[in-house]
């Protein structure tokens, strides 16, 4: 066999390495707070435009994502960093002294960028503006406070009194509360950590996060506090403001360079998502790190732990297809994806597997039909939301045999090969255990009895219309084998998926006991 990896078979190894997905099964529904019950999916600006973005772009970009991906559950649109940076000659990723900032040392979005956030109205026009079209609005936030911010020394506002904060007598500035020891590892000369061990600190960020919840903002996503910028107490502290807002934001952190299952223990029930990879850009060498990776998390039971709003998501980066640009490039989309359509596919059925957030990458302006259809693929996009207990499938077993009476068996232990096989054995076999014709047409497993009756069958008989009228099956798929599911009231055979059994939502392409 090629060597696993080479972009000639991706497919080869994401059968062999990645995970079984087992009975489509739903974590649970958004109740109040509880807003990510199920991976995030959005779109983000960064691979398209890296800080270049606008107001007159990001509103066009996210209308078409109203129009087209709403409807598939992409809803986060989230404008990226340095959205508060002025685009001149010398200024960069990380310049200094480019940046907007307001009489509270808090950053402000650039007004020739976004000119409708003049006048101190921040980004509540644009948030007005995505929330019109159905949509969330998210932005980017480097982790602490920025130089310029220390270096100006100006006030921090007390939010319980709208005026500068006093403690032990003295007012505090943003001078007081920069460590000047803890820059961003990869933007020295723009941010540092803020002291959080001092009131002034705490204030600073909660007239920070106040603010952003008032603009009408939804999800944040912080960078340089997780990975190699690892800082714990940081996370937790912006936690706990997020908790206190009336408005319920969303917590996204980054990066994911070096991020461990250990390293990610003591932080996911105080986020929502978090970075497991460095930045994923569109080539191969940069995708196939996240086979293992996505491995490890999955292994460690990560995915869908306990986190802020609900759960909390491992997050493989973004998917960098369509028109993009470049990393830290002072330019907007500027030329095609290098992944191969066959590397993209791999890529979302790793990203689907990996319930990982889907977050797409490339301008919308230029999304065609085939990367539309891939990024809405129903399967996929069910795999990403509806599967449970996703893990390893190490090892593909097949043999040929003229024995009779064959029948599927469920996945069982290879003690030698130290994986599991889904295949064929025969009536007799220990392996197809809880299998069984009931008919000639039917072979049935008793798997969640209720009722003495099989709870799922591949049946090879006619596929009856639903109560809404809506047939199943065509005419070419009669006499094919199908699955089905036999008393029971709480799952659906879904035909826009494959089929496959997942929660009932009541849309057309679902029925229910159709056999």
């Amino acid at each position: 066999m090629d060597q696993l990896g080479s972009r000639a078979s991706p497919f080869l190894r994401l059968a062999l390495v990645l995970f079984l997905c087992l009975w489509c099964s739903c974590y649970g529904a958004e109740d109040g707070q509880l807003i990510t019950m199920l991976p995030p999916r959005g779109w983000n600006s960064y691979d398209s435009f890296s800080w270049t973005i606008d107001e007159a772009a990001f509103l066009h970009n996210a209308q078409i994502m109203a129009d087209k991906l709403l409807p598939h559950g992409y809803q986060y649109a989230v404008i990226d960093f340095l959205w508060y940076r002025k685009v001149a000659n010398g200024s960069g990723k990380d310049s200094y002294g480019f940046d907007s900032i307001d009489q509270w040392g808090r950053p402000f979005p650039d007004p020739e960028r976004f000119p409708s956030s003049r006048g101190g109205k921040g980004f509540k026009p644009i948030a007005d503006k995505v929330h019109a079209m159905g949509l969330k609005f998210g932005i980017h936030l480097m982790n602490g406070i920025s130089t310029q911010s220390v270096n100006a020394s100006t006030p921090i506002l007390d939010i319980s009194t709208g005026k500068a904060y006093v403690e032990d007598g003295r007012q505090w500035t943003t001078s007081d509360i920069g460590l000047t020891n803890r820059t961003c590892a990869w933007m020295t000369n723009g941010f540092m950590s803020v002291n959080t061990d001092m009131g002034a600190g705490r204030a600073f960020l909660r007239s920070l996060y106040r603010q952003y919840a008032d603009w009408g903002v939804d999800f944040v996503k912080v960078d340089c506090i997780f990975g190699t910028d690892y800082s714990p107490k940081e996370i937790v502290a912006v936690s706990e403001v997020l908790k206190k807002l009336e408005r319920p934001v969303v917590l996204s952190i980054s990066p994911g360079t070096k991020a461990t299952p250990a390293l990610a223990h003591k932080i996911t029930r105080h986020v929502d998502m978090y970075r497991i990879t460095g930045d994923d850009w569109d080539s191969w060498k940069d995708v196939l790190p996240h086979f293992d990776v996505a491995r490890s998390f999955a292994a460690a039971n990560k995915i869908g732990a306990t986190g802020l709003r609900g759960r909390s998501w491992p997050d493989l980066d973004m998917l960098p297809f369509g028109r993009l640009t470049d990393a830290g490039v002072n330019e907007g989309p500027h030329r095609s994806t290098n992944l191969t359509f066959e590397e993209q596919r791999t890529q979302m059925l790793l990203w689907s597997m990996a319930k990982s957030p889907l977050m797409y990458g490339g301008d919308l302006r230029h999304l065609n039909d085939d990367t539309f259809n891939l990024i809405t693929h129903p399967t996929l996009l069910k795999i990403n939301h509806h599967t449970k207990s996703n893990m390893e499938f190490g090892y593909i077993h097949s043999e040929r045999t003229s024995k009779p009476n064959y029948q599927l068996s469920y996945p069982v232990d290879l003690t030698n090969n130290d994986g599991m096989v889904l295949g064929l054995g025969t009536c007799n076999d220990e392996s197809a255990s809880g299998w069984h014709s009931s008919s000639k047409d039917h072979i049935c497993r008793n798997y969640e009895i209720q009722n003495n009756d099989a709870s799922f069958c591949i049946a090879k008989s006619k596929i009856l219309p639903t109560s809404g009228g809506v047939n199943l099956s065509n005419e070419e798929d009669q006499g094919k084998f199908h699955l089905a599911s036999i008393d029971n009231d709480d799952s659906c055979l879904d035909a826009s998926v494959g089929p496959m059994f997942s929660p009932c939502e009541g849309h057309a392409k679902q029925g229910r006991d159709t056999l």
